[in-house]
């Protein structure tokens, strides 16, 4: 996350590599290891308060893929679009959330080197049994959307699709919903992007002309929910918003942490732990500087993005399936804890949104 001068975390290691590694994965979630360096007992107990962790491994039991066991970890990061409480401005709140934005972190062993899979959240698939918020066992069904999951069973049941499209078990689990992004986005001071060309999206309410903008969260959150008027005006252009926002989020840890101050690290570390919902392996501060301190070797350029390989459904245009063989070289490839190959991606939907925003000013990446 940011560099605060040159400060150090218990036990050693610095702390800007800590953090930069942890934001470039998990979105801004790692926030809360800025911590590490506050020695105040009732800093650690009132963010430790903050964070309410979700026990997905007693929920889900033994029925789950078998743990690698090779010193790789991998990590299900979603963002929730609940309209519940302050969220309610985004839609009518219906009762029910479903998962917005749902990344597959992979960090490989050595964790020097991460690969990133978006899984578009309108991704035809078959659900396994899920148990509801009662815990009622509802039936699994073929050919619903992704986001369906979590609406059924929360997290628990998003973590059970995932590992039942990948075969490979989630050791983590991080949610983020709207409000607490663009706080977070708010405490950076804003991102700054360069759009290409004009994006005017009357759902995301997201106006900008071509050229540099410094996004405050408000506008962030509308960036990477536009969706109808760029590139197909698919998910999957989303998404390409997404990991383009995901890069610039990076530059802009760095710029802050340079020049960040005591105050501004715990007010951070304050707005990301109220913002967060983890499993329960990260739901203190010791723990996810734990995490943090794993992923001390990876930078910003190891990570590599992809979206999930698929095609555009016939019976259904607005809605995309799983190439099978493309998909399953995907997950064939982390379960080996090797890089995905870029025969993975080839020939599959993309969305036509990918240069249509750029981290940072005009003509820098």
């Amino acid at each position: 996350m940011t560099e605060q001068g040159r400060g150090r975390i218990p036990g050693g290691g610095s702390r800007s590599r800590v953090r930069r590694a942890v934001t470039a994965v998990v979105w801004t979630a790692a926030v809360a290891v800025l911590v590490s360096g506050i020695g105040l007992g009732y800093v650690y107990v009132k963010l430790d308060n903050n964070l309410q962790g979700v026990d997905i491994d007693t929920q889900l039991g033994t029925d789950r893929p078998k743990n690698l066991g090779n010193g790789s970890l991998d990590v299900l990061v979603l963002g929730s679009d609940s309209r519940s409480g302050a969220n309610a401005e985004y839609g009518r709140d219906e009762g029910t959330a479903r998962s917005d934005t749902a990344m597959v972190l992979h960090v490989y062993r050595g964790h020097r080197r991460a690969t990133v899979v978006s899984i578009p959240r309108d991704t035809l698939i078959t659900r396994p049994d899920c148990s509801d918020k009662d815990g009622r066992t509802v039936p699994g069904a073929r050919r619903v959307m992704f986001n369906t999951a979590y609406e059924t069973g929360g997290p628990a049941c998003a973590v059970k699709t995932v590992e039942a499209m990948s075969g490979i078990r989630m050791d983590h689990y991080i949610e983020v919903d709207f409000t607490g992004f663009k706080k977070i986005v708010d405490k950076l001071g804003g991102v700054e992007i360069t759009t290409s060309r004009p994006i005017d999206d009357d759902k995301s309410h997201l106006n900008l002309p071509p050229g540099t903008h410094t996004l405050d969260g408000e506008q962030a959150l509308g960036l990477v929910r536009t969706r109808k008027s760029v590139g197909d005006g698919s998910d999957l252009g989303r998404i390409q918003l997404q990991q383009a926002f995901v890069k610039a989020l990076i530059e802009r840890i760095k710029d802050v942490g340079v020049l960040a101050g005591p105050t501004k690290i715990y007010g951070l570390a304050e707005t990301t732990t109220e913002a967060i919902t983890p499993d329960s392996g990260l739901d203190s501060v010791n723990e996810l500087i734990g995490f943090a301190r794993g992923l001390s070797h990876l930078d910003a350029g190891d990570v590599h993005m992809v979206t999930l390989p698929v095609r555009y459904d016939t019976a259904d245009p607005n809605r995309v399936v799983p190439v099978e063989r493309r998909s399953a070289e995907v997950w064939d490839a982390l379960r080996r804890d090797l890089p995905v190959p870029a025969s993975a991606t080839e020939d599959t939907a993309k969305g036509r949104a990918g240069s249509l925003v750029t981290s940072g000013p005009a003509g820098q990446e």
